[in-house]
Formats: C-alpha cells, structure tokens, sequence
C-alpha cells in the first residue's frame, strides 16, 4: 500500500465519524478544500462513491459503511501499536479521552487525577461530562464511566466507586408547611423537585424500593432542572421534595438545613464502573490511570 493510500482512507474515515469536512478538517489540522479532494480522489482510485454530500450534512453510503467496517479496527489498531512505543520511554505518556457524567468526574476521576498527573507530567487526560450514554467506539473515547449496570459483551467494566444512594429530602421550612410523607402514595401531595433528563428529553421518574417491592413515582411541582446543583439549591429554599444522590447532601443532612424522609424506600445500588472495549490493548498510561481508579473498598 502506498503512502498516500493510507493518508487517503484516514481522510475518509474522519470524514464519516464527524459528519462534516469542516469538523473532520479541524480535527486532521488541515483545509476544508485539501480534505475534499483527497476524498475525490479516493472515491476515483476505487470507482465508488463513499459519501454522499448535501449543503447540510454529509452521510457515508453503503460503499462507505462496509469501508468503515474495515478500516476502524485496523487503524485503531496501528494507533495502539504507535502508542505502545511509548512504552519504551522511561515514563507512561499518551492522552486519555473518558466521557462521564458530572458526579462520577467530581467524586471518583478528579480525586483520583489530582493525585496521579504531577507523578506523571507526559499523561494527558480529557474529561468529556455528559450525562447522556454515549458509544466511547464511535465517538473515539478511551473508556466511559456509567453506574453498575449490564454493559455489551465486548467491553471490560472495572469498578472505581462505592455502593450509592439516592435520598429525598425537604427544608425544615417546607416541613412546616407540609407533613413528612410516610409512603410514596404520599408524594402525590406533595411540590416535587423534577430533573429532566439529558439522554432522553424526559422526566426522571422516581425509582424506590422498599422490601423487594419496587415503585416509580412521577411526581410534580412548579420546578424543573437538568442540573442536580439546581435542584438541590432549591430544596434548601423551600421550593420542594428533591431526589438526589445522598452523599450530594450529606453536608446539608447535617447542619440541618435538608430533612430526609422516606429513608426505607432508598436502598444502595451498584456504584460507578469503568469501561472500555475488551479488544482494547491498554497503553502504559492507560493501565496506570485503570489502576488508580480501581475501587478498593
């Protein structure tokens, strides 16, 4: 294979991951123009379109997708093999891309790198928050952070945090206005704190249990957030009942400025875990950062 060859099915395969010449052009450090005629001259070499073009959006064909299909795995790849020379230097280096939601990067990652990275000034780390599942394989992350749940077959899951727990709580204020609600049915009576969700657009139902019996209770209120601080914020103004993880309140829990109630009907789940395809040929750095966040509890 030719040098260009292989300059050429890289261009192209920027191309389909990002959707557009312009983030792909950004991405590969080169000119918008330079990129589409490479792909041009591909699309020549091998007598078939792979991507079809419109003044909004740029979509590989079916060509494209069974080019894809090959090239990913073989340039991932030669990339790990590249980032395995790196090894032979006296220190791990290499950047790592996680994507996380904003509680797991606060409470697990950056404790743990704040620690690790001046041991290791040639690791680069990039957090990406978002709440939202997202395919680390498509999207070119390392690994990602989810709490303990199934994961496919072909990824590896490390756990990195403790049991969690979820709490409702109300101010002493809103107490004063509303009775403590003894059951789930009792929420129904009560101003609720709502979180929409990012990944779906929708309203959190609230999951409880309690002796095996399991409820989800939507429940309602004048305030609605995508953001827990938010709504935790609001909760100590009197606005409302809130639904948030325990240890985010653990502070106000105890100066008093948060009652929680309904404590039996939260009981603790499967924390934060760590993962990354079971194909994946760690780097040094890699293994090293797997190794700090291990939960060891």
């Amino acid at each position: 294979m030719r040098r260009e060859d292989l300059v050429d099915l890289n261009a192209f395969l920027a191309v389909a991951e990002e959707r557009s010449f312009t983030r792909a052009a950004a991405r590969l450090g080169t000119s918008q123009s330079a990129l589409s005629y490479t792909v041009r001259r591909l699309e020549t070499q091998l007598g078939v379109r792979l991507l079809t073009r419109t003044t909004r959006s740029v979509a590989p064909t079916d060509a494209g997708e069974r080019l894809i299909e090959t090239l990913r795995p073989a340039l991932e790849s030669i990339e790990l093999q590249l980032s395995s020379l790196g090894e032979l230097r006296e220190k791990p280096a290499g950047t790592i891309r996680i994507t996380t939601s904003e509680h797991a990067a606060e409470t697990i990652l950056w404790p743990a790198l704040e620690k690790l990275l001046p041991k290791y000034p040639d690791i680069n780390v990039e957090l990406s928050i978002d709440s939202s599942f997202t395919d680390i394989v498509t999207e070119r992350f390392d690994a990602g952070v989810r709490l303990g749940e199934a994961l496919a077959k072909d990824m590896v899951a490390v756990r990195i945090g403790p049991d969690l727990r979820m709490a409702i709580v109300g101010s002493p204020a809103y107490f004063a206005e509303y009775p403590i609600p003894l059951t789930p049915h009792n929420l129904s009576n009560h101003k609720c704190i709502n979180m929409r969700m990012l990944s779906t657009g929708g309203l959190y139902a609230w999951e409880l249990e309690s002796d095996g019996r399991e409820v989800r209770v939507r429940v309602e209120g004048q305030l609605t957030f995508n953001n827990v601080n938010a709504i935790t914020r609001a909760a100590i103004a009197g606005f409302g009942l809130a639904f948030v993880m325990e240890d985010r309140v653990q502070t106000q829990l105890a100066d008093g400025s948060l009652i929680r109630v309904l404590e039996d009907w939260c009981p603790s789940f499967s924390g934060y875990h760590l993962y990354y395809p079971s194909r994946r040929q760690p780097s040094a750095a890699f293994s090293l950062l797997v190794d700090a966040l291990r939960y060891r509890g």
